[in-house]
């Protein structure tokens, strides 16, 4: 049972509920995590799904009960309930707008193509072809981190010099195949924030622990 007055968080070590992990922790806001690879594991999507009906994670639930699913949603909404904290660029601040273009462009076009790897018949393709599929999702993703670094100028972070959810999301997301050795090839102009938000201390041991593998 959860305690009264504190996040419950669906998710599981090396997802992109570590992105909520992450915002979580710089905000400073308690919360309990129920560990479930949902991709993997019946017994894991059984129990979020008491929560998601779509049974994945990140799933959210709030202290007053009511819960929120989708990684963007959720970074977003944590960024703007807490705005002294400087997660995203205010409503009203010249750089919101592509904020919120490109978190929903590494929710869309590019963390959703994970989902077609665990079982390639959800898009109609045998399992026999799974490695050519999954060759192919990989492909489609290294293009749309090298489309994504085309049109970003970085500072110090993404969006310029202070910290946001999208330098988390894509912290996370840029671990997934196909892995960080080519997201550092095909975003260059990225990299680097992406490594300060790597070796930032008050995430170093949250990395460490929810991507042992590196």
């Amino acid at each position: 049972m959860a305690r009264k007055q504190e996040f419950v968080l669906y998710g599981a070590a090396a997802s992109g509920s570590v992105a909520v992990e992450a915002a979580l922790t710089l905000l400073g806001i308690p919360f309990q995590l129920i560990e479930g690879e949902t991709w993997s594991s019946k017994a894991a999507r059984e129990r979020v799904g008491g929560q998601n009906p779509m049974r994945q994670v990140p799933t959210l639930v709030m202290p007053n009960g009511e819960t929120i699913t989708e990684s963007a949603a959720i970074l977003i909404w944590l960024a703007d309930l807490h705005p002294a904290a400087q997660l995203a660029p205010a409503i009203g601040d010249p750089a919101r707008a592509q904020f919120l273009r490109w978190m929903f462009f590494v929710s869309s076009a590019i963390y959703s193509l994970h989902w077609i790897k665990p079982d390639v018949s959800r898009i109609g393709a045998p399992e026999g072809s799974r490695n050519n599929v999954v060759d192919a999702v990989h492909a489609r993703i290294a293009f749309c981190w090298r489309t994504m670094d085309a049109q970003l100028k970085p500072s110090k972070y993404l969006l310029g010099d202070a910290l946001s959810v999208l330098d988390l999301y894509v912290a996370v997301i840029s671990r997934f195949g196909p892995w960080r050795e080519r997201f550092c090839q095909e975003a260059p102009n990225m990299m680097p924030a992406i490594i300060r938000v790597d070796e930032d201390p008050r995430l170093k041991s949250l990395w460490e622990r929810r991507f042992p593998s590196g």
